[in-house]
């Protein structure tokens, strides 16, 4: 059985394993505002996705899925969350950068944007500072 839930204080550990898995930024999580969901699958956390809130703009980081536990649906389930979330919160639009996800995101309804189109707060990210490499793709969806 799978459930999601927020991540807890003792869940890090296992939230950076998984991001360093797929090579995934983790040297800013102790001090970012980055709030965690996991998909848990009989105890163990099978995938991770994160928000950072940058006034109505979020920025979705660093989703990622145990090898295992591929193909099972916990990244869409994840992504939906995540947005419920962003709602309840006031963020009008989801942001993020990605290598190798592209087509996965464009199947939930996000569209590469040209990176200076996207909020000031957002660009000052160390995701988008520092964190991500240049060649990476921005996408927003609009909620």
């Amino acid at each position: 059985m799978t459930s999601i839930r927020p991540s807890r204080a003792n869940d890090i550990d296992a939230i950076t394993a998984l991001l360093e898995t797929h090579a995934l930024p983790t040297a800013d999580l102790a001090a970012s505002q980055v709030a965690f969901w996991v998909a848990e699958e009989d105890g163990r956390i099978a995938a991770v996705v994160g928000l950072e809130q940058h006034g109505d703009t979020g920025l979705l980081r660093s989703l990622a899925v145990s090898p295992l536990h591929q193909g099972k649906g916990h990244g869409q389930r994840l992504v939906q969350s995540l947005e419920a979330e962003a709602r309840m919160r006031g963020i009008t639009g989801i942001v993020l950068l990605t290598q190798t996800a592209d087509a996965f995101f464009a199947r939930l309804g996000y569209a590469v944007v040209a990176r200076d189109t996207v909020p000031d707060a957002v660009r000052d990210s160390a995701e988008f500072r520092s964190l991500c490499p240049a060649s990476a793709l921005c996408m927003l969806k609009p909620l």
